[in-house]
């Protein structure tokens, strides 16, 4: 017999409210559409960034004005 699926409430990421994780939510883990697209506007703004531990690469053929 499988278990009766229990949905779990999370915390909102945007608000911190209480969101219901389960396939009723559209916006999951977010509690609301406007939640969903305020985080979604600080990950298009930059706000948020993931960082990039490679150093940039130095093209050799770059004009390098700094050195004249």
């Amino acid at each position: 017999m499988t278990q009766p699926f229990t949905p779990r409430t999370v915390t909102c990421p945007t608000c911190s409210g209480p969101s219901r994780y389960a396939p009723d939510n559209p916006w999951r883990p977010f509690c609301s559409e406007r939640c969903k697209r305020i985080d979604l506007g600080a990950w298009a703004s930059e706000q948020f960034r993931v960082p990039d531990p490679t150093p940039p690469v130095e093209d050799p053929n770059a004009d390098d004005t700094r050195l004249h």
